[in-house]
């Protein structure tokens, strides 16, 4: 791993935050790298890394040099604490999260799944497991269960 900075819990590498910055440079200078984390993949939560260009009520928001880097209410929790870096080698080449919260994963990397109870009453999470409900947070989870 690189060099790093912390802040709103997440932490970009510089190799990270370069990469990301590169891939901007492409697109539109209004655009963040929003972190999420959603139900799905065959351990129960997925990550999802995308940029975006709008911003949520509740959102945490943090600048890694000309980076914007934003994070929803529900999917916070589940990664605060995590490291989110890039890797270019001859054998792997990708984001990589490497996360506190995860107390299981798929083979693949690609998703995790978090003891249910640590995120009781969380805004956003209702503490089934299965993730925050995006579109349902203040309401009800996926699972039927309500949402702080």
């Amino acid at each position: 791993m690189t060099d790093t900075v912390v802040a709103s819990g997440v932490t970009l590498t510089a190799a990270a935050q370069a990469k990301v910055a590169s891939l901007l440079a492409a697109e539109s200078e209004d655009l963040a790298l929003r972190v999420a984390v959603q139900p799905g993949g065959c351990a129960g939560l997925r990550y999802q890394l995308y940029f975006d260009d709008e911003s949520l009520e509740g959102d945490w928001q943090t600048h890694f040099g000309a980076v914007k880097v934003v994070v929803d209410q529900g999917s916070a929790p589940y990664l605060a604490g995590a490291v989110i870096d890039f890797a270019d080698t001859i054998q792997n080449q990708g984001f990589t999260i490497d996360n506190p919260n995860a107390s299981g994963s798929c083979g693949c990397g690609g998703s995790f799944s978090a003891a249910a109870d640590d995120f009781d009453n969380v805004d956003g999470a209702c503490g089934c497991g299965g993730g925050p409900s995006h579109s349902n947070a203040g309401g009800t989870c996926a699972c039927g269960r309500s949402v702080n």
